[in-house]
C-alpha cells in the first residue's frame, strides 16, 4: 500500500524546484497532485505531463497565491475537478534580497504577499472542505532564516519566520477536527534559484553546513512525505529543519 494512496494535495508553486520534487515524491506515493504555478507555461505543461505519467490524477493551475480572490477561485476549481483536498503544501515562494538601507517597500510587500500571505490565503481557502472531512495535513515551507534571521534577507526572513507562528496557531485552532499543520525549515538546497549564487559564495555556504554539502530538493520533499503521510500522525505545530545541521 502507497503512503498516499487515493489522496488530493494541492502544492503552490511546484512546477520546478522543491514544489515539483514533492510533487513527483507525493504521485510516487500514490496521490493525485493539483499544482499552482503564477502561469500556465510550457514548465507547468512539462511538470503536469511527468506527474500523469506516474498513473495519477494530476493537474496544473494558473493562479496568483498572493490574490485572496485568485485562490478562492482556484481552490473552488479544484474541489470540482478532484473532489477533495486531504493535503495542502503551502510552497510558493520568491526572493527580493538586499540590505534594509536599501530595501524598496516594494520589495518589502512583494515577499510578504506571496510568501506570507499565500499561506493564509490557500489554508483559509482548503480549512471548510477538510473540517468536513474532519481530516488533513496541512506543510508550510519555512525556512532556516525565518528560524535564526540572516542579514540582507529581513523581508524573507520575517515572511518565513510569520509561517512558523501562523502553522503553530492553526494546528491548535484545528487540532481537534483531525487536522495537522507543521512546517519544513529548508536550509541550502540546491536549485535553480541557489544555482543563481555565484560559485565562491555558495562554496562560502558549504563550508558552513557540519555536513559540508547543499541539500538535493528530494530530501525535502521526503520530509514532506512524511508530514503529509499518516506516519506523522501524531505530528502537528513542529518545525523540521532539513539543513544538515547548519541550523541546530
Amino acid at each position: 500500500m502507497k503512503l498516499l494512496e487515493g489522496k488530493t494535495a494541492i502544492i503552490t508553486g511546484a512546477s520546478r524546484g522543491i514544489g515539483k520534487a514533492i510533487a513527483i515524491k507525493f504521485a510516487e506515493e500514490g496521490c493525485n497532485v493539483a499544482f499552482t504555478d503564477l502561469f500556465y507555461d510550457d514548465i507547468a505543461k512539462t511538470t503536469e505531463a511527468e506527474l500523469l505519467s506516474m498513473g495519477v490524477k494530476a493537474k496544473a493551475y494558473a493562479s496568483d497565491a498572493s490574490k485572496f480572490d485568485d485562490t478562492q477561485n482556484v481552490v473552488s476549481q479544484i474541489i470540482a475537478d478532484f473532489g477533495a483536498i486531504d493535503i495542502l503544501v503551502n510552497n510558493a515562494g520568491i526572493t527580493k534580497d538586499t540590505l534594509l538601507m536599501r530595501m524598496t517597500e516594494d520589495q518589502w510587500d512583494a515577499v510578504i504577499s506571496v510568501n506570507l500571505k499565500s499561506v493564509f490565503n490557500f489554508t483559509k481557502a482548503v480549512q471548510t472542505v477538510m473540517l468536513k472531512q474532519k481530516s488533513g495535513s496541512i506543510v508550510n515551507m519555512s525556512s532556516v532564516v525565518g528560524v535564526s534571521g540572516n542579514g540582507g534577507q529581513s523581508n524573507y526572513s520575517a515572511s518565513k519566520a510569520g509561517i512558523i507562528g501562523f502553522t503553530k496557531s492553526i494546528a491548535k485552532e484545528l487540532g481537534s477536527r483531525g487536522i495537522r499543520s507543521n512546517a519544513i525549515a529548508p536550509g541550502f538546497i540546491i536549485t535553480e534559484m541557489t544555482a543563481r549564487i555565484p560559485e565562491d559564495a555558495r562554496k562560502q555556504w558549504e563550508a558552513t553546513i557540519p555536513m559540508r554539502r547543499g541539500g538535493l530538493p528530494d530530501e525535502v520533499a521526503k520530509v514532506a512525505l512524511f508530514l503529509a503521510s499518516d506516519l506523522s500522525s501524531y505530528v502537528s505545530g513542529q518545525v523540521i529543519n532539513v539543513c544538515g545541521a547548519m541550523n541546530t
